[in-house]
């Protein structure tokens, strides 16, 4: 158990040296990290928002962002599937039983929390089992009342251990301490502010601001006219509810 811990430490150490213009290189590195830890495959990241719906059956949650450790086309067009199932009314399951306690920090495993009988049913046979998906563990973090940040790690091959409660603490005792980096993730894709999600053209344009680039090297280096690089940067900086440059910084160093 010594080695895990030292794991975990330098899975915080490494965090703390990306900054906040390398974010989804840290993020890589945590998914990572974590999968080496607890002995998963794949790892995605989820951040889920909570919008303003009526009586909808998971209280208005919904993923707004997502990043696979090892990116698949075919996951990409199953988790499109998953989505639009979703809004049908058609809901796995797995999503109702993770969100019982959302607000809370919590580290959950598929094969405890679904129902019986759900891995002979329609959602596993389509979303899960095409990528042998033996099990999912998954750790959420709460970020506010309405946002929520999760990872999601699989283990991989019909003959993978289920994972146990050995897992489970080990991502109690390194997740955590995270919740910083969280939130981090949630600003760089602007999912602070959840009725506006940043764009990708936008998340490059904000680590670049961040960086201490001028907009005219912005530009240069972006392959973009200083007139487009200005438009976004005046669109960050009014979805984030800051005045200018100085005002993103200090939000970010508010972390």
């Amino acid at each position: 158990m010594a080695s895990k811990q030292q794991q975990i430490h330098d899975l915080w150490d490494g965090l703390a040296e990306f900054g906040p213009t390398r974010v989804n290189e840290a993020l890589d590195h945590a998914m990572a990290s974590l999968c080496g830890i607890i002995g998963a495959q794949q790892a995605c990241w989820f951040g889920a928002v909570r919008l303003d719906c009526r009586d909808d059956p998971i209280d208005g949650w919904r993923v707004c962002a997502i990043r696979y450790l090892h990116p698949h086309p075919e996951r990409d067009a199953a988790y499109a599937e998953h989505r639009r199932r979703l809004e049908r009314g058609d809901i796995d399951p797995s999503i109702v039983a993770n969100l019982r306690h959302a607000g809370r920090f919590r580290v959950s495993i598929q094969h405890e929390i679904v129902p019986p009988g759900w891995y002979d049913g329609e959602f596993y046979r389509s979303l899960f089992k095409p990528f042998g998906i033996r099990d999912v563990c998954y750790m959420a973090t709460p970020v506010n009342s309405g946002l929520e940040s999760w990872f999601g790690f699989e283990r991989v091959s019909p003959e993978a251990p289920l994972f146990g409660e050995v897992e489970r603490a080990l991502l109690e005792r390194a997740g955590r301490a995270l919740k910083w980096f969280h939130r981090q993730l949630a600003l760089h894709h602007g999912l602070m502010i959840a009725s506006q999600p940043l764009t990708p053209a936008e998340r490059r344009l904000l680590s670049a601001l961040l960086g201490g680039a001028s907009e005219a090297e912005i530009a240069e280096r972006l392959g973009l006219t200083s007139n487009t690089v200005h438009t976004y940067a005046t669109r960050i900086y009014r979805k984030f509810g800051v005045k200018g440059r100085t005002g993103l910084v200090a939000l970010w160093l508010g972390c």
